[in-house]
């Protein structure tokens, strides 16, 4: 185990790499400085379903708005600011109703986001009755 954990340290020697005391990480330590913003990176993905742990996924996305909008979300700038104006709270994004009719027909959609916003896990979930009504939610965080 000793000349395992020498050859490592040789090998980042000769590689260049410095790893910071504490931090177990070499990114930080190479450019030796750290961001000025706290993390905002999402998965945020569409599920047939009203599980989505068990339901089949549609779509997937990312969304990363810290520093800038970035991502393969369809809309990632306005997606960011929304989240930015409603400090993240994903409770009020499926529930405000821009006013489109829907049918009652049960074919549930399952919407989720993972990940982080400004340094704080985040973990949220919420079912649509069908993708009408997903798609009537005002907003365009979950439109993709």
């Amino acid at each position: 185990m000793r000349y395992i954990a020498k050859s490592l340290v040789l090998a980042t020697t000769a590689l260049g790499i410095a790893v910071a005391p504490g931090t177990g990480s070499a990114g930080a330590a190479q450019t030796g400085t750290q961001s000025l913003y706290a993390p905002s990176a999402l998965v945020l993905t569409l599920t047939a379903g009203d599980d989505a742990l068990n339901g089949s996924v549609l779509r997937a996305v990312t969304l990363t708005c810290m520093p800038t909008a970035a991502g393969t979300h369809p809309a990632a700038r306005e997606a960011c600011a929304e989240l930015r104006a409603g400090g993240a709270r994903f409770e009020s994004i499926v529930a405000a109703d821009s006013g489109v009719m829907c049918t009652r027909q049960w074919d549930p959609v399952t919407v989720t986001a993972d990940g982080v916003w400004n340094g704080r896990r985040v973990a949220f979930a919420h079912t649509f009755g069908n993708s009408c009504l997903k798609d009537g939610a005002d907003g365009v965080v979950f439109r993709f």
